[in-house]
């Protein structure tokens, strides 16, 4: 009997493991969730105005906040708990997060715009998922939808 633990361990290791991968956030995405097409004609000219930093698809993602729409990422809209401390200290749920979709990936990747603030006061931009941040003041919220 002795000789099966190793292998029990393995098999246990592999399981969780499956497991893990299975249930990590964006294995319920399908592709279709993610804007991989063009930019607009409508997104190009606001991604006109925006900080020469800021990738186009954060235009859309932009108006999207200042409208108060859905996003199609769960976890778009969801608290960030800046738990690096890049950003200044801030009581917790005062940061959101949402994803700046990457042209060409099937799953979130790593770009997010950060609010701090309902509605937002700050706005900040991470291309390399939360290891630096860029600080950005957007366009002003269109007033028609």
């Amino acid at each position: 009997m002795r000789a099966f633990r190793p292998f029990r361990l393995l098999l246990a290791v592999v399981a969780i493991a499956a497991l893990a991968w299975l249930l990590r956030p964006e294995a319920g995405m399908r592709q279709a969730d993610v804007h991989a097409g063009p930019v607009p004609p409508a997104a190009a000219a606001h991604a006109a105005t925006l900080p020469a930093f800021l990738p186009a698809e954060a235009g859309p993602v932009i108006r999207r906040i200042q409208r108060g729409e859905s996003f199609p990422n769960r976890q778009d809209g969801s608290v960030f708990g800046n738990r690096e401390q890049r950003l200044p200290a801030r009581e917790r749920g005062y940061y959101r997060e949402f994803t700046v979709p990457t042209p060409g990936l099937s799953h979130r990747g790593a770009r997010r715009i950060v609010t701090g603030g309902d509605p937002p006061r700050e706005w900040y931009y991470t291309g390399d998922h939360y290891d630096s941040f860029r600080r950005f003041e957007p366009p002003a919220a269109e007033s028609t939808p």
